[in-house]
């Protein structure tokens, strides 16, 4: 069973921006962290890659002024707008959230053992939610150059 030629060009950006997270982390901090591969936030936007390889695709294919391109773009839009809009303002609350709980078990030690030096025992938040406008760019140039490799390549549309 083939893939159609949109929903590959998705699925194709989704997986190479999530893997491209890997290097460029090696490359900025000098450890490899395979968790990349599977969460989100950093560089460059899955989400952004997925959904511009998408728009790129149909596109190509429906052409450029088509009512399915429209939509595309509009779902594109708002994508983009929420990973650097909501999403990550989500994530800065969830860095005060984290900072206000390990201020507040570190004044609970202290009012109860003025001595006790205590670990923050509490699961912390998930910081790396959202997406900075410059990981938003490149991965809508992730997601268009793939969209265009993958019209080329795949000769199934």
């Amino acid at each position: 069973m083939f893939l159609s030629y949109p929903i590959l060009a998705a699925l194709l950006g989704m997986l190479i921006a999530q893997f491209v997270k890997i290097p460029i982390h090696f490359l900025t901090s000098g450890e490899i962290n395979w968790k990349l591969m599977f969460s989100t936030g950093g560089m460059p936007s899955s989400h952004t890659s997925t959904i511009i390889s998408l728009t790129t695709a149909i596109g190509l294919t429906s052409g450029f002024y088509s009512n399915e391109f429209a939509i595309c773009v509009v779902v594109a839009a708002i994508v983009m707008h929420d990973a650097t809009g909501v999403r990550r303002h989500a994530g800065y609350h969830a860095e005060v959230l984290n900072n206000l709980l390990v201020d507040f078990n570190r004044l609970i030690e202290t009012l109860k053992d003025p001595n006790l030096k205590k670990t923050e025992s509490r699961e912390k938040l998930k910081e790396l939610l959202g997406h900075q406008p410059a990981e938003v760019f490149f991965g809508a140039i992730t997601g268009i150059i793939i969209g265009v490799l993958t019209y080329y390549f795949y000769p199934f549309y």
